[in-house]
């Protein structure tokens, strides 16, 4: 992957599309939505961050989502349903590897919309642009444990399980086992050719 070049991309990530799903830069308009699921402590239970507290904080967090895009502290795309326009979460990278031209997704979904297939969805859509476009060599996600949804996301989108890290993270006080799973490129494309 060439650095500059997906920097400069995912200052102002493109909006990309699926059969059901528009994936599109976040934005203040999206307040309503987002607090309605980032809200929920259900949903930030195996998340880095905690529920926001009331409306405003989600606001503040939109208003400056042009800045983190610009600065490359944000690579994520809204989730949102092409008919409608709903925004039920988010999908994209958490960071880049440029030495070893490899990526790490990240996602979150409003569990309303969960058992439909969106996340692998929303996941095959970030993959696919992370290969085909950013050219990457290799992606991965990270789960705590506990979280199979998250996991069985990855695997629906053909990464593989890797590996549990014991307590690679230390959150809210206490050390979390993560787990590994991943998908190099070139096995990621034939999938996809041969599902095609």
């Amino acid at each position: 992957m060439d650095r500059d070049f997906v920097l400069s991309v995912m200052a102002s990530p493109p909006p990309l599309t699926t059969d059901r799903l528009i994936l599109r830069k976040l934005g203040v308009n999206d307040t309503k939505d987002m607090f309605e699921y980032s809200s929920d402590p259900d949903v930030t239970r195996y998340l880095t961050w905690k529920p926001h507290p009331n409306i405003r904080h989600t606001n503040r967090y939109l208003k400056g989502i042009d800045a983190a895009y610009a600065d490359n502290r944000c690579f994520d795309w809204a989730i949102t349903i092409k008919n409608t326009g709903k925004m039920i979460g988010t999908c994209g990278y958490t960071s880049f590897d440029f030495e070893l031209d490899s990526v790490e997704v990240g996602y979150v979904l409003n569990p309303r919309y969960e058992g439909y297939g969106l996340m692998t969805e929303a996941l095959g859509c970030v993959l696919n642009y992370a290969f085909g476009h950013l050219k990457a060599r290799r992606a991965e996600g990270r789960f705590m444990v506990g979280n199979e949804k998250s996991r069985a996301v990855m695997e629906r989108c053909g990464m593989k399980f890797e590996t549990v890290r014991n307590g690679a993270l230390y959150h809210d006080g206490r050390y979390i086992d993560v787990g590994l799973c991943s998908v190099l490129a070139e096995d990621y494309l034939n999938r996809e050719v041969a599902k095609s």
